[in-house]
């Protein structure tokens, strides 16, 4: 700074010894200063409200991708085509929410709005097909109590890219069977996903795609991909995993963090908090030669002013 001071002194010295500004230019100079400061000021403003709003949305909205896939699948995709069709959604912003694969509800609400439709569907149909919504009503399914069960469910972590432990893109695979007498019973389910952030109220983030289960073999596990995007705080979060018969509204089997220790307490983050640290050095040196800038000028006024008062004769 001082050296830029150094470059204008030649310019001050003109300014000094010259009688072409007049009394008028000098009183307004002030206000030219005051202009000056608050042009430069109102930029970084505007940059903290915009932050600031930013923020706020950050907080009130949550947004996931999700991709899934049944393991016997023949067409069965490579974990690394699951996870670029995710990128690809993040791209065009189709996330679970704009899809209407995930809600806002929690677990409770979102049960009850399953029954609640059902018995919607129930009424509209009641008239059509008497004889078939005589065997299957809003309470019922297809097998009975206890034919359904998760054998097993576990997690994987895999992407965390500012390095902090928490993670924003992780999977959940999950193996559900029907037990009959005939190992070659198949049903049609899907599955509703749930996270509970620090042992909180579950929190609904992904509807499956129905797929087939047959009988109590394993190689018709579910496995969903999911990278948090937007709006979920760096903290542990446990996972829980419903099971339905499609067409029926009951749950038919559960699996959650109280099951296994792979679905308890996952250390995760939406991308919004996992970012690389970047320096910007550019942006750095502006401010600060904004605010030289400024005291130069300053310095300046300070001169001209003594140049045109004759009773500040301290700087003559």
């Amino acid at each position: 700074m001082m050296k830029q001071f150094i470059k204008y002194l030649p310019f001050i010295s003109v300014l000094r010894n010259t009688d072409l500004l007049s009394a008028k230019i000098l009183t307004s100079l002030p206000l030219i200063l005051l202009f000056l400061l608050m042009t430069m000021a109102l930029p970084s403003v505007a940059e903290q409200v915009d932050s600031a709003k930013a923020d706020s949305t950050e907080l009130e909205t949550k947004q996931n991708y999700s991709s899934g896939q049944s393991v016997n699948d023949i067409n069965k995709t490579s974990a690394n085509t699951l996870l670029q069709k995710i990128r690809q959604r993040i791209a065009l912003g189709d996330s679970d929410q704009a899809l209407n694969k995930a809600s806002k509800l929690s677990r409770q609400a979102f049960i009850a709005q399953k029954h609640q439709q059902a018995r919607d569907k129930t009424a509209a149909n009641l008239y059509k097909n008497r004889a078939k919504m005589a065997s299957m009503n809003s309470t019922s399914r297809s097998f009975s109590d206890g034919s359904f069960i998760i054998y097993e469910g576990y997690s994987q972590l895999i992407e965390d890219y500012d390095g902090d432990g928490y993670y924003q893109t992780f999977s959940v695979t999950f193996d559900a069977d029907l037990i009959t007498y005939s190992a070659f019973d198949e049903a049609i389910v899907y599955a509703e996903l749930y996270l509970s952030e620090n042992g909180g109220p579950w929190q609904h983030y992904y509807s499956t795609d129905s797929f087939i289960i047959q009988g109590e073999s394993s190689d018709d596990s579910f496995e969903v991909y999911s990278t948090l995007m937007q709006g979920f705080n760096p903290n542990h979060y446990d996972v829980l995993i419903d099971l339905y018969e499609e067409g029926y509204p009951n749950i038919i089997a559960s699996y959650s963090s109280d099951d296994s220790n792979s679905l308890y307490a996952l250390p995760l983050e939406s991308s919004d908090y996992d970012t690389e640290y970047v320096e910007y050095y550019d942006e750095t040196h502006v401010h600060a030669g904004n605010y030289s800038l400024a005291l130069l000028l300053l310095m300046i006024l300070t001169l001209l002013i003594g140049r045109g008062n004759p009773k500040a004769s301290t700087f003559n």
